[in-house]
């Protein structure tokens, strides 16, 4: 069986961590959600480990939640169970001190979305497009970004992107300040290898230190953020029109 997520070290204290199903163009199912909390909890730990890559293989860097694989949580239990997996990356990725390097190419779609957001430095191609879909489906956004988001685009534009869905061009996101960077597209990934590589080659405490005042102060209520999205997106869930709306998004 293919590994969901793929694990390199690339020397110099620089890890790739990269989505693979390339097939379903990274698209989310639970086994996928699993390994990636898993691959970067095992980064933040080791020591040898000072920057972090996160991409995905293939054409896209995450489609969002797999429509073929979709288990729906019919109970509360489950629900919350599936979120607090979901909201473990994002705390391995925020809250956790090592720096993490996004190489966003393709769709970056709901939570593939919210993953791009999450990283520190995240460089998008130039064909890369991004967006919501979750009010409109009746479910709520998770990854943190009722708090990011608005602290890096501002709230009116976080309220635009958030409520409406719409779909946004790498360009238009560096522009409103999500993307950091927009590059070629055959120049992602070394682009953002070399990224990595600078960060990885500062003093680990002083970049540790940095990260961990900027995602707590700069985004100010991240953790508040997390707990309110969770209780949220678990009430979407149960809610019984949820399902019919999952069902035939994309069918249209």
């Amino acid at each position: 069986m293919t590994a969901p997520v793929l694990v390199r070290d690339l020397g110099g204290g620089v890890r790739r961590i990269a989505l693979n199903r390339p097939e379903r163009l990274n698209a989310m199912n639970r086994g996928l959600i699993d390994a990636v909390g898993d691959a970067f909890a095992a980064a933040q730990d080791d020591a040898a480990v000072r920057a972090i890559l996160f991409t995905g293989e293939g054409r896209a860097f995450c489609a969002g939640d797999d429509r073929r694989d979709h288990a729906h949580p019919g109970t509360e239990a489950a629900a919350r169970d599936l979120v607090d997996a979901i909201q473990r990356v994002t705390r391995e990725i925020c809250l956790r001190p090592k720096p993490v390097v996004g190489a966003i190419r393709g769709w970056a779609v709901g939570g593939g979305f919210e993953w791009a957001i999450d990283c520190d430095f995240a460089l998008w191609a130039e064909g890369a497009q991004g967006f919501f879909p979750e009010v409109s489906l009746g479910v709520f956004v998770t990854g943190g970004v009722t708090a990011l988001l608005p602290a890096v685009a501002g709230l009116g534009t976080a309220r635009e992107m958030l409520f409406f869905g719409r779909r946004y061009t790498a360009g238009e996101l560096h522009a409103a300040g999500v993307a950091w960077r927009v590059v070629p597209e055959p120049a992602l990934e070394a682009e953002a290898l070399a990224v990595a590589r600078d960060l990885a080659a500062l003093p680990p405490q002083a970049v540790q230190a940095m990260k961990g005042a900027l995602n707590r102060v700069g985004a100010a209520g991240l953790e508040a953020a997390l707990a309110l999205e969770t209780e949220a997106t678990v009430a979407g869930f149960l809610d019984p029109e949820t399902t019919a709306r999952i069902a035939a998004f994309g069918k249209g």
